[in-house]
């Protein structure tokens, strides 16, 4: 089974950055594709960006030019640059295989337990 870890989130002022951290351990996942997910309060969780297993990305319209996705194989990581943090990005974000529709793209993947995420305060 593959477990996922979260870190990096935390509190941030508008316009600020965070670069959150995934890290995957009890099976390889290097061949798979990978998403970030954030749940707002309130609202449903939502998959945010995604990453194939080379260096094909996509992004919601709502992190556009302000989020990066990226992986690194070898140490089963997977990472969001976050830029540019509006409050309303604030959420609980999640790391695990992207299922559902992206944009205009739909994505199968095979969903593992979730970890426990990491928060994502944007505040002033």
């Amino acid at each position: 089974q593959v477990q996922f870890v979260e870190s990096g989130g935390g509190l941030v002022q508008p316009g600020g950055s965070l670069r959150l951290s995934c890290a995957a351990s009890g099976s390889i996942f290097s061949i798979y594709a990978m998403g970030w997910y954030r749940q707002a309060p309130g609202k449903q969780r939502e998959l945010v960006a995604t990453i194939t297993s080379g260096t094909n990305t996509n992004y919601a319209d709502s992190v556009k030019g302000r989020f990066t996705i990226s992986r690194d194989n070898i140490k089963n990581m997977v990472y969001l640059q976050m830029n540019s943090l509006k409050p309303e990005d604030t959420a609980v974000y999640y790391c695990n295989r992207p299922q559902g529709l992206l944009g205009a793209t739909y994505y199968s993947g095979s969903l593992e337990i979730w970890g426990q995420g990491t928060l994502v305060t944007v505040s002033s």
